[in-house]
């Protein structure tokens, strides 16, 4: 059988408008096929230029396929299942600058080139204070921008319509701002000149952004599958769900290079993505959150059988609805219609998301997620039922037990030997509940603020424990919130 190439799949030849640091599923499944949805368009007309930003990677496997590869799109979209594949033909010129430095730098002078697009993880955007030159890759992605952006300079003498947008994908806070801040350090460390640095500044642009798609990646228990049917091979098949969010910070000037809103597709150009972040902290993560110890206490292993369950679904829909959206200020059909596409991105049926991954590190993942809800809640005197609840739920979560069966809890180490101590003394007295509930949410170094030590907490959460513990969880959330009609 065949390899995916051009001979089964002729492409278009386009002006690569778009230099991407990162080949990894990702990128290839989300801002490739919106590049490519603009061009389908007639609205952009721009290949990609796609760097490998580590020493090992993937652009030859590209490469070999003429930068052809299938996406899968599989899940809900307003109630519709969705499975759909397309071949992805964007992708036209490849680059390992550890093998080939001379031809990275080359691309500073592709005269098209406008936009930068990277995802070179969490750990990409660090400062390293290494030496960057023409001669040697500098280890660090910044020291990669910042050699392309010198030969950029230098091939253009400086012209400031040369610039480049930046369109950073790590998920960072403030990612942009963060990138731009670093190789402006770097270049002072390195004592480049004055009008350069100025040129950094002032003439390109670092967006910050937002990016919101699950990728699985390479779908392994189906590729032979897709293969028998498609017909050709292809070894860089990649998975997605359906659901798509790109929030770029960013001026009108930069919506008009960039039309991805033309396409119909669900990029947001705004003054602040902050509001956009709180939105998919609170509703997305945070309902995942909320739902993890209540639903795996219920018996449940995955976010789609636990929010397909009606007991569950109603306790995440009055956390959502009574404790969440209330606080967050943006406009309220556009905070419902993400909610709504929320709740179908847990129903996925081709996603298996499994809880106890979502548990990890969950002491921490509560306080960033949930408690911000509870905040804003009790300054406008409301009560955060559901949330209370849940932390009582984890609490118990972390005993490491599920119908009379071990469990793996996975958490920072001084967390783990805190909730060991801690009911070892339960279990060796019951009525150590709320000594030992009130002396966890006395922890101020954690939870950085007051409210969780008000004594209506404290019962609260205390009282949710005990009763989980007599009644089960089934029997104590209808008493708490009501059977289902």
């Amino acid at each position: 059988m065949q390899r995916l190439s051009q001979t089964i799949h002729p492409v278009v030849n386009r002006p690569i408008r778009i230099i991407q640091f990162g080949e990894g599923n990702f990128l290839r499944a989300f801002v490739d096929w919106i590049v490519q949805r603009m061009n389908q368009n007639g609205d952009f007309n721009g290949n990609v230029a796609v760097v490998q930003p580590l020493e090992t990677g993937r652009v030859k496997d590209l490469s070999e396929q003429d930068g052809l590869y299938t996406l899968i799109l599989n899940g809900v979209d307003q109630g519709k299942v969705i499975d759909h594949h397309e071949i992805i033909d964007v992708l036209s010129r490849f680059n390992n600058p550890y093998a080939d430095y001379a031809g990275f730098l080359e691309l500073a002078s592709i005269e098209t080139a406008r936009f930068i697009v990277s995802n070179s993880t969490e750990a990409g955007i660090v400062f390293l204070d290494e030496e960057i030159g023409y001669e040697t890759v500098p280890n660090s992605f910044p020291g990669k921008v910042l050699a392309l952006l010198r030969r950029r300079y230098d091939n253009f003498n400086g012209a400031r319509d040369k610039g480049f947008v930046f369109f950073t994908c790590e998920l960072i806070d403030d990612n942009g701002s963060k990138l731009r801040e670093i190789v402006v350090e770097l270049a002072k460390s390195n004592h480049l000149d004055a009008q350069f640095i100025e040129w950094i500044l002032t003439a390109n642009v670092f967006c910050n952004t937002l990016v919101d798609r699950i990728v699985p990646g390479y779908p392994r228990d189906k590729a032979k599958e897709y293969t028998d049917a498609w017909g050709y091979e292809d070894t860089s098949m990649v998975k997605a769900e359906i659901f798509h969010l790109w929030v770029i910070e960013a001026g009108e000037e930069v919506k008009i290079e960039f039309p991805a809103d033309k396409a119909g597709l669900n990029v947001l150009f705004v003054p602040d993505h902050h509001p956009y972040k709180e939105r998919k902290v609170k509703i997305l993560n945070g309902a995942h959150t909320c739902m993890v110890p209540v639903a795996y206490l219920l018996g449940f292993d995955t976010v789609r059988e636990s929010i397909l369950d009606p007991l569950v679904r109603k306790f995440i829909l009055g956390f959502l609805d009574d404790e969440v959206l209330p606080t967050i200020a943006l406009d309220k059909e556009e905070i419902r219609r993400f909610t709504e596409s929320v709740l179908e991105r847990f129903e996925n049926p081709f996603v298996r998301h499994e809880l106890m991954s979502i548990s990890l590190n969950s002491m921490t993942k509560y306080k960033t997620r949930i408690l911000p809800s509870i905040i804003e809640l009790d300054r406008s005197g409301g009560f955060a039922a559901h949330a209370w609840f849940s932390l009582a739920a984890l609490i118990v979560f972390y005993r490491g037990v599920r119908n009379d069966q071990k469990i793996t809890v996975m958490d920072d180490e001084r967390w783990l030997t805190y909730w060991k101590s801690q009911w070892q003394e339960i279990e060796t007295d019951s009525n150590q509940v709320r000594n030992i509930v009130a002396d966890f949410l006395s922890q101020k170094d954690h939870w950085e603020c007051d409210i969780v030590s008000k004594a209506e907490v404290v019962d609260y959460v205390s009282t949710s424990v005990k009763d989980i513990l007599e009644l089960g969880m089934l029997a104590t959330m209808k008493k708490y919130f009501g059977d289902v009609e």
